[in-house]
This record gives structure tokens, C-alpha cells and sequence, in this order.
């Protein structure tokens, strides 16, 4: 049985106030049950909203990381670094490092194999573009990504990785995709897997939607078979509204 996981991406966003406040009005909100919450805040807050979160039962997550465990490589962030901080997670892929940083499917792997060696949890992120989904090349982009990422990898590692799919002209735009656009994609992500280690490996990995998130359609996409959770981006700014979203989503888990 894989266990239900409800991530909050809060990129580049709050003030460390903000940041520690939000957790303990969350906690006295939500009502999570069965599932994993992850809170992945900005580098600077770990620390700080890593020590409440633990205090709440709350998963620690960050936004990136970079593959070697020490270096002169300035202003990045290493794997061990985030272990000493309590860190459980790590988003590795999300489109806007694709994009805007120029992340390649080669780095993503050797992030992805880093965070392993060191006891972290891969969300990995993977998803097309509008123009690839016009083009219909939606399940060819999502394999090659995980296909990317994943090569080489052993299958006890990977069993234990949380694919997040997160189609990028969802991510921000109001855009969601509907309940069974994400079901194929995750039901595809997992015969990818499948054939690349063992059906057995592909059952127990975690598969997110991401992208439009809200309280009010979440319940549409944990409904599907495929679907594990999600990696949730702006819904995830506000106390109030998170919550709100944890627990429709508890709802839908236990119905």
C-alpha cells in the first residue's frame, strides 16, 4: 500500500516569520490521517521551519541541491548539507530549474543518484509543454525524462522515489489538468518504470500531480488509480487554504 504524500512547494516565497507562523496554524488546521505532509520552504528557512514541522509530525523537503557532497562550487547547496538540516525530501527537475536554469536530463540524474547516496527522497518532476502536448508527444517526453533520470539506478532506490507530474503549462497558469489527463500520465510513468526495472518496483513508487492544485479539484485527481498525491505550488502559500486542501484530500484517500 503506498501511502498518500501531499507536498507544498513554496519556491521563492515568505519571510522567515511568515514561513514558521504559517506551520503552526497549518498543523491546528489540518487534519492529514493517513498521509505524509512535506513543507519544502526556501534554503534560508529550513532550519527554522524544519524544527517546527518536526514538532507537528511534518515532513522537511527542499527545492534543489546539487550532486557533489562538498566543493568550491559557490552558492550551491550539497546533499549532507541538507541531511544536517533534517531534510526528508528534495525536489530535483521542477521545469522552472529546466527553464530558467538550464537543468539538463544528465544533471537531473546525477542529482537524483546524489540524493540517494545520502538518505534523501527524490521528487523527481517531469511533464511536457503546451507545444509538446499539442504535438502529441506528451508520453514520449515524460518517458524519455524518467527514462533520463532513472537509468543505471539500483531498483531498491528506486522503489522509493516520488515522481511528481507536473505538465509545465499547468504549473501557475489556473490550467489544471483534469483528473484523467493525470491518471494516464502517472499510469504511463509507472509502465515506464515497469519495463525499465520490475512491475513489483513500479507499484511501489509514488506518483504526485502537480500544477493548479486546489482544495477544490484536488479530490478529482486523487481519485485516480496512479495518482498518489500532489506537489502543490501557490494553494500552498496560505495556511487557511492548505489545510483546507489536506483535508479534502484526507477525505478522498479514506472514502
Amino acid at each position: 500500500m503506498r501511502t498518500p504524500l501531499i507536498a507544498a512547494n513554496w519556491k521563492m516565497h515568505k519571510a522567515l516569520k511568515e514561513a514558521v507562523d504559517f506551520v503552526g496554524r497549518f498543523a491546528a488546521l489540518a487534519s492529514a490521517g493517513s498521509m505524509e505532509i512535506v513543507i519544502c520552504p526556501a534554503f534560508v528557512h529550513l532550519a527554522a521551519v524544519g524544527e517546527i514541522c518536526q514538532k507537528h509530525g511534518i515532513k522537511l523537503g527542499a527545492q534543489n541541491m546539487f550532486w557533489e557532497a562538498t566543493g568550491a562550487f559557490t552558492g550551491e547547496i550539497s546533499p549532507p548539507m541538507l541531511k544536517d538540516l533534517g531534510v526528508d525530501y528534495v525536489i530535483i527537475g521542477h521545469s522552472e530549474r529546466r527553464e530558467h536554469f538550464a537543468e539538463n536530463d544528465r544533471q537531473i540524474a546525477r542529482k537524483v543518484k546524489a540524493a540517494f547516496q545520502f538518505n534523501l527522497v527524490p521528487i523527481l518532476c517531469v511533464g511536457e509543454t503546451l507545444q509538446q502536448r499539442r504535438a502529441s508527444r506528451t508520453m514520449d517526453v515524460i518517458a524519455e525524462q524518467v527514462n533520463g533520470a532513472l537509468s543505471g539506478l539500483d531498483p531498491s532506490w528506486v522503489r522509493r522515489i516520488v515522481i511528481a507530474y507536473e505538465p509545465v503549462w499547468a504549473i501557475g497558469s489556473g490550467l489544471a489538468a483534469t483528473g484523467s489527463v493525470a491518471g494516464a500520465a502517472g499510469a504511463w510513468i509507472r509502465a515506464t518504470i515497469g519495463e525499465m526495472f520490475s512491475l513489483d518496483v513500479a507499484r511501489a513508487v509514488r506518483i504526485l500531480y502537480g500544477g493548479s492544485v486546489q482544495a477544490e479539484n484536488i479530490e478529482d485527481f486523487l481519485r485516480e488509480t496512479d495518482i498518489d498525491g500532489a506537489l502543490v505550488g501557490g494553494a500552498s502559500l496560505d495556511a487557511d487554504n492548505f489545510a483546507r486542501l489536506v483535508n479534502r484530500a484526507q477525505e478522498a484517500v479514506t472514502a
